[in-house]
């Protein structure tokens, strides 16, 4: 199966955020190069919000180019065979953390952005730190900090505080 095909078995069993959900689906039906960074009118990234809950934190990287406190994520390759494998991915590089899990049951939210390059739309999943995690700054990144929940609003934009309220709802 390809990741245009995961991708598109993904979004047609999320269940909630239905009319952005459906714009997704147009859009990979519209452009089968909707994966890749290619598709200058847009494209299907993941991300995935690096969360301790034994400890009510969320880790966040100062994003090289946007110079915005995000979650970890980005554009899909051609090595990922699943957007969750994406998602994973991403967090995983960008956080320096290894054994993270996602949080089990898919995508948590769907959020929809223009960036430098086109339009993002992003499946945003949620991944569970091991106990004693140590983060390690990539090169994406300006900084990587862990925050507390009530700080997260101080700091990151609506989107971030939106996923880690929908993250803590499913844990």
């Amino acid at each position: 199966m390809s990741l245009h095909d995961d991708a598109v078995l993904v979004l047609k069993s999320y269940e909630d955020q239905a009319e952005l959900r459906q714009a997704y689906l147009d859009h990979l039906a519209a452009h089968p190069d909707g994966m890749w960074k290619a598709c200058g009118s847009g494209h299907i990234t993941a991300s995935a919000l690096v969360i301790d809950p034994e400890r009510g934190r969320v880790l966040l990287t100062l994003h090289r180019k946007l110079r915005m406190w995000l979650q970890m994520g980005g554009h899909c390759e051609p090595g990922d065979g699943t957007l969750a494998g994406s998602a994973l991915r991403e967090a995983t590089e960008e956080s320096g953390i290894a054994g993270l899990t996602l949080l089990p049951s898919g995508p948590v939210r769907l959020d929809r952005h223009h960036t430098p390059c086109a339009w993002h739309l992003d499946v945003q999943y949620a991944a569970l730190a091991p106990a004693g995690a140590v983060e390690a700054i990539s090169d994406e990144s300006l900084d990587l900090r862990w925050f507390p929940y009530d700080e997260v609003p101080t700091v990151a934009d609506d989107s971030v505080v939106r996923l880690l309220d929908a993250t803590r709802a499913r844990l």
